[in-house]
């Protein structure tokens, strides 16, 4: 009896633990251990004490699920825990648009074999050289765009 009680509360535990540990680790580990808890039970007490045993394991599974998916997203502590602000900012320059570029003259700020990065009218983007190379300082001309850079060759 004192294995299955053991047992029992280990798993209670990992499972409670579970709720606010994320990764299903705890959990697993709980719920192997209240199967353990279970099989001890059917040995140790019998039918009759397995089947109770299975049903309290069922009922805690059940009330942890129930708390981890239901209640705890809802709650004052997870509504502290989660984020709720958003950032208006961006990680990348804006790209550029083509008829502010289309046509221009370009400075290579580094080394394009065949991509780096180039100056146009005072704003920097990156940009790949059909020419296949420009050193550092070159005038380019800028002759198209990609989805993500200029397109520039040597005029």
């Amino acid at each position: 009896m004192t294995l299955v009680i053991v047992l029992f509360i280990l798993g209670v535990i990992l499972l409670a633990l579970e709720i606010v540990v994320p990764g299903a680790v705890l959990g697993t580990v709980g719920a192997l251990l209240m199967t353990g808890g279970v099989v001890a039970a059917f040995v140790n007490l019998g039918g009759t004490g397995g089947m109770v045993a299975t049903i309290v394991a069922l009922l805690l599974l059940g009330a942890t699920f129930y708390l981890e998916m239901v209640w705890l997203p809802q709650s004052r502590v997870a509504k502290h825990l989660s984020m709720d602000a958003t950032i208006d900012s961006v990680s990348q320059p804006p790209l550029a648009k083509e008829a502010d570029v289309l046509g221009r003259e370009a400075v290579a700020l580094s080394t394009l074999a065949p991509t780096g990065f180039v100056q146009v009218d005072g704003r920097r983007y990156e940009a790949s050289c059909r020419s296949g190379y420009a050193a550092v300082g070159e005038t380019l001309k800028v002759v198209g765009l990609d989805a993500f850079r200029l397109i520039v060759t040597k005029p």
